[in-house]
């Protein structure tokens, strides 16, 4: 049974059960990253808010380069799944 699911769903699940992980603006991006992914396999996407906080984190470029000890976003680039926010931040595939 598949549920069709908007971005105010999306929002409201994350906010009401993992509110600290994203913001309003990684939202946004990773919703219409799990959008355009699911397009691209031919196969919907399924929202686990869980798996989703397990799999991304949201980070300044600056954080995420510490945390993985990496010289440069393009180097972070070539290890994992990096996706630009609308408000200067990133969210990266945990590896």
């Amino acid at each position: 049974m598949i549920q069709t699911v908007n971005f105010n769903t999306f929002h409201d699940e994350f906010t009401s059960r993992r509110p600290d992980n994203f913001n309003y603006s990684g939202l946004r991006a990773l919703y219409d990253f799990l959008e355009q992914l699911g397009e691209d396999i031919g196969e919907a996407i399924e929202l686990d808010v869980i798996a989703i906080c397990c799999d991304f984190s949201q980070y300044t470029e600056e954080e995420a380069l510490k945390a993985y000890d990496m010289e440069s976003i393009e180097e972070l680039q070539q290890s994992t799944t990096v996706i630009h926010c609308d408000d200067d931040t990133i969210i990266i595939q945990d590896f």
